[in-house]
């Protein structure tokens, strides 16, 4: 089991991030189906080869050093990426073995961005199917899904989860109404009330020190994709999560208001759940969909 300088212990390495994800020796010996002590060993052979503290040992817990999380970060994601690549060509002859299924609560969110970014998740999974379910209800043990995208729904099962994205408010509008226009427009132009997301309005108004007495108020929609037809083709503006008017702001449809932007207060997560039968392929899902939502930051930011 010892390693020589120039052997990479993968292995060891394989051990010592189950055990930053699990948070116990104990537990990811019974994750990978072997002794504590061979975990214990493979944490020796990693720390003799890395020449550094990984674990610090406090009680029953194993908690990682600053080095070990640095580490855990650097390399759990390339080597899940390896170990679901390798289960995948295996499996491939077998039936529904690359298709999971995506539950949300955020439809405008599903429509805007992760539906036409899905193509290029499934052309890097090697084909992956990719069903997309919505529902504002709390989901059960027993409903049929691999991961939930959310808002505002909590996940009362074993499940992994990431912080996908903090959401920011705009006010937008169609350039032909808004272009050289400052943030004094609301007062004079009507602004849409979607129904779904009572709190954005209110939160929005607190942000620039406005009441509901400020502003003139527009037709009601149920869902912000609704909206969004209604507000690039009519004389009326829309305060809605940046992420999701995004590429209708890029493509010149809709501009933004200057000052108009401000954190909701509400964080965007996907969960893969532990009793998924693809869970490998669940979380490489999630690191995607984080990764899309930073990408389109940036790019709302550049």
């Amino acid at each position: 089991m010892a390693a020589q300088d120039d052997e990479v212990p993968l292995n060891a390495i394989r051990a010592f991030v189950t055990v930053a994800r699990e948070g116990s020796v104990t537990r990811a010996a019974s994750s990978l189906g072997t002794t504590q002590s061979s975990v214990s060993r493979y944490l020796s052979v990693l720390r003799e080869y890395l020449g550094a503290d990984l674990i610090e040992r406090r009680g029953r817990r194993s908690d990682l050093t600053e080095f070990g999380r640095l580490f855990a970060n650097a390399v759990s994601e390339p080597l899940e990426t390896v170990g679901f690549t390798a289960k995948r060509m295996r499996r491939r002859a077998a039936a529904g073995s690359n298709r999971i299924v995506v539950r949300t609560s955020l439809s405008t969110f599903a429509f805007s961005i992760l539906i036409p970014n899905l193509q290029a998740f499934s052309s890097e999974m090697g084909g992956v199917i990719v069903d997309v379910v919505s529902s504002l209800s709390p989901p059960t043990s027993s409903d049929d899904f691999d991961i939930l995208i959310t808002r505002d729904l909590s996940v009362i099962e074993p499940a992994d989860s990431w912080e996908v994205y903090n959401e920011e408010l705009v006010c937008v509008g169609p350039p032909n109404l808004v272009a050289g226009r400052e943030l004094s427009i609301v007062r004079s132009t009507p602004i849409l009330n979607i129904t779904s997301r009572p709190d954005i309005l209110p939160t929005w108004l607190r942000a620039m020190n406005l009441s509901s007495n400020d502003i003139k108020a527009g037709a009601r929609y149920d869902h912000n994709y609704l909206a969004l037809p209604a507000v690039m083709t009519g004389k009326c503006l829309l305060v809605a999560p940046e992420i999701v008017v995004s590429d209708l702001v890029r493509g010149g449809d809709l501009q933004i208001i200057p000052g108009s932007r401000t954190q909701s207060g509400m964080q965007y997560r996907a969960y893969a759940v532990d009793r998924s039968e693809h869970p490998e392929l669940a979380r490489s899902f999630c690191r995607w969909v984080t990764r899309l939502c930073k990408k389109s930051t940036l790019a709302q930011a550049a």
